[in-house]
């Protein structure tokens, strides 16, 4: 699916918002696939590095077509929306995605500070909203406290065979000792164990880890699985290929059907 859409973004004009990303920085954790949605390209930038520092894997539309063109193809975990967008606002894309059952989280941008838009827009299935002009911190603390509710499902902490995860402390240890492993491992390794009895394919892992302009493959995928079977061999947790299909961790502790 990815590809269709890069696909797509290429032949979109040069003031299209595939133009406007930055380069992204490769190797880093990854934590929310977040989509900002903002025509204002020095702001668009300035929060793209804001949380791709805070290693959420980020991609920036500069329509609301696009907007939505981009939630057909991906699922993000929270769109930063700007209201005042040319062509459609903000409103209609929310309307939309909402109508169209998009469950990821929605931080709204606007200028309009008037009780009414805050509210219509809350009405409308935002979860947060954030007034024109914001400073950083805070909005740094809204996103915070949105990806603590969406993992609020979550336990910090996970247990599997001899190997313990702090998702919290982004930390790994067998035994009791800590596991040497390098960002993408641990973006892998973090979404294979989210999904563990699950079979995870490797365009999933994509769209999970990476953003529209990311260079990571599926021979990296592979080579990234394979790092991780060797290091996670001595906590006797094993990732099974289902040929055809992906991956799949299997639980130690789950006694085998």
């Amino acid at each position: 699916m990815l590809p269709r859409l890069f696909s797509t973004l290429s032949r979109l004009p040069p003031d299209a918002a595939s133009h406007d990303m930055l380069n992204p920085e490769y190797d880093q954790l990854v934590g929310m696939r977040i989509l900002i949605v903002e025509d204002d390209k020095a702001l668009a930038d300035g929060l793209l590095r804001t949380l791709r520092r805070a290693r959420h894997a980020v991609d920036h539309a500069g329509t609301g077509e696009l907007a939505l063109r981009a939630c057909t193809e991906v699922h993000y975990d929270l769109i930063v929306l700007d209201i005042s967008l040319p062509g459609i606002d903000g409103f209609e894309v929310l309307r939309q995605l909402r109508k169209n059952r998009e469950t990821g989280s929605v931080l709204v941008l606007t200028a309009h500070d008037a009780e009414s838009d805050r509210v219509h827009g809350l009405d409308l299935g935002a979860d947060d909203y954030v007034t024109k002009p914001f400073s950083l911190p805070e909005f740094e603390a809204r996103v915070r406290a949105l990806v603590r509710r969406a993992h609020a499902q979550r336990s910090p902490m996970l247990r599997m065979g001899t190997l313990t995860i702090d998702f919290t402390a982004h930390r790994a240890q067998i035994s009791g000792e800590d596991l040497d492993l390098t960002p993408r491992e641990w973006g892998v390794l973090e979404y294979l164990l989210a999904h563990t009895g699950q079979v995870v394919g490797k365009e999933q892992m994509l769209q999970a880890l990476c953003s529209w302009d990311d260079s990571l493959t599926y021979n990296a995928i592979e080579v990234y699985v394979s790092r991780l079977r060797g290091k996670l061999q001595k906590a006797g947790v094993k990732i099974r290929t289902v040929r055809g299909f992906g991956y799949m961790v299997e639980d130690p502790n789950v006694p085998a059907r």
